[in-house]
């Protein structure tokens, strides 16, 4: 399940309340109490104790095996030989993050909660997450805003939105086309809201609203930049899609097909950070201009 919705609407809290990180503030929560949930989130990366080491973490969680099955446990989940031995402040953050997610899958739990699991890691780490996570026999709940993660994993999807979890019914395409019209609509309201509003109101705000558009210029000139290069990318992904549609381009050159699709990969990171760099632009400039 990829849980979707903008920042700040509750995607977090709501994947601590099911893993049992939060206490409902009011309701119930039900549960079996068999249920074993293992969680990871991105703001755990650096909260690890720095002179702790990846054999040390897999001790605490086993501490009546002998060392032989320490060591064999410690690179299952990728540190093996002397890699067990380095201390976490010596560890780069796709080191970190895949200590982390090995602690939280150590025993199998029936329910994995990933909490934007892709922020530390490179293209081959993420492809093979994405692999890890279709192979895992339990439940995953995904919050990721890598577009790539969230297509090649989530079987539904789930929308938080105005305190609210519901399924969404259509695609990750669907779902960005619904946040930039929706952002376009609000733009809309509140430009019609301005032109209603009584004529004297309108005579007496005249001032400030030269000096709120004064102001707001530079951002508006931020938000238009936004723009652009959601165009762009858009414009170049086209072009990459378009040489990738022929079925015969991993034939032909597939050293040049591979790093398409590489290159693919980034240009659609660039384009959801566009995105989201444009929604919080948006946002601002119509704080800024609705008072």
């Amino acid at each position: 399940m990829g849980l979707l919705g903008a920042n700040g609407n509750g995607k977090s809290t709501f994947a601590k309340l099911l893993g049992g990180r939060l206490a409902p503030l009011s309701g119930t929560l039900s549960k079996s109490a068999k249920l074993e949930a293992g969680f990871f989130a991105q703001h755990q990366v650096e909260d690890l104790n720095l002179d702790d080491t990846p054999y040390l973490a897999v001790q605490r969680l086993t501490p009546a095996a002998p060392e032989s099955r320490i060591r064999a446990r410690a690179a299952q989940i990728g540190f093996p030989n002397v890699k067990a031995d380095t201390k976490v402040a010596n560890l780069s953050g796709g080191e970190k993050a895949r200590l982390l997610m090995g602690l939280a899958t150590f025993n199998g739990p029936h329910l994995l909660i990933l909490d934007e699991p892709t922020n530390h890691l490179d293209i081959d780490s993420r492809a093979a997450l994405a692999e890890a996570i279709n192979d895992y026999a339990g439940a995953v709940i995904l919050i990721s805003h890598d577009q790539y993660l969230l297509e090649a994993c989530a079987e539904r999807l789930w929308l938080i939105a105005d305190g609210k979890v519901r399924a969404f019914d259509g695609d990750m395409a669907d779902y960005r086309k619904l946040v930039l019209d929706s952002a376009r609509k609000r733009q809309k309201d509140n430009a019609e809201k301005k032109r209603e509003a009584p004529q004297e109101q309108q005579l007496g705000t005249r001032r400030d609203a030269a000096r709120t558009r004064r102001d707001a210029a530079p951002l508006a000139r931020k938000v238009k930049a936004a723009e652009e290069k959601m165009t762009r990318f858009s414009d170049l992904i086209a072009r990459v899609d378009l040489t990738l549609s022929d079925p015969r381009a991993f034939e032909r050159n597939p050293a040049e097909a591979t790093r398409l699709s590489q290159q693919r990969a980034d240009l659609q990171r660039a384009l959801d950070a566009a995105e989201e760099e444009w929604l919080d632009l948006s946002s601002e400039l119509e704080s800024m201009t609705m008072n």
